[in-house]
């Protein structure tokens, strides 16, 4: 798709401009502190804790539960195109993370790491662009389903949030730079735009209804 080939272009362009343009300034500077900020705080209780956040995003993590959800959806919805767009999702932002991993080769922060790192480089972050296809892209959809607005608010929030939340986890136990990480969540979630305005969850069925009404079980209320 030519928009999500845009997307990675602009992803590498964005490495290229905080890598090259702005090393050794003021901006990289910043960018690093918060990970010395983080490194100052840190303890044994938050250690863990961050750890156990990271899984949220681990490669493992979202391959297995995109293949648990992809099936589920299928089942529930009776039709492909919940599958399909947490599939293109999920898919697309690996892509574009190798990609731009190879382009831009960048240095992990400059504090003692808590994890081993990867071969991969600093930037963009692949747990954050991860868990946000994945649990950001399940929540929306999920949400879309449900009778109850509240209800929907509330999932779509937390779907937001887990990726958030792997990004400070990330930043944490020094594996990645505040914009590695903001890079990845936004490009995920121009991702997820992209592919929902693509494949609207209110088509692919004769009677617009017909969708809501087969997820009974889903529902609130």
């Amino acid at each position: 798709m030519p928009i999500f080939v845009g997307i990675g272009v602009v992803v590498v362009l964005l490495g290229l401009l905080i890598t090259k343009v702005l090393k050794d300034t003021g901006f990289a500077d910043a960018d690093a502190g918060v990970n010395r900020w983080f490194a100052k705080h840190r303890g044994s209780t938050l250690n863990t804790l961050t750890h156990l956040g990271t899984l949220f995003g681990e490669t493992i993590t979202i391959v297995a539960c995109t293949a648990i959800t992809v099936v589920l959806f299928r089942v529930i919805f009776h039709r492909w195109r919940e599958s399909v767009i947490l599939t293109i999702c999920v898919v697309g932002q690996s892509l574009i993370f190798l990609i731009t991993t190879i382009l831009i080769d960048r240095d992990r922060p400059p504090v003692p790491h808590l994890d081993d790192s990867p071969p991969t480089s600093s930037f963009p972050s692949g747990h954050t662009a991860a868990a946000t296809a994945y649990w950001a892209g399940t929540a929306l959809i999920v949400a879309w389903h449900l009778r109850d607005r509240w209800l929907g608010k509330l999932i779509t929030v937390i779907g937001l949030l887990i990726p958030i939340m792997v990004a400070t986890c990330r930043m944490y136990r020094g594996m990645h730079f505040p914009t590695d990480t903001a890079t990845s969540y936004l490009f995920a979630l121009a991702l997820l735009a992209v592919a929902f305005r693509a494949l609207p969850l209110g088509e692919g069925s004769r009677d617009p209804g017909t969708v809501r009404r087969r997820v009974t079980p889903l529902r609130s209320g």
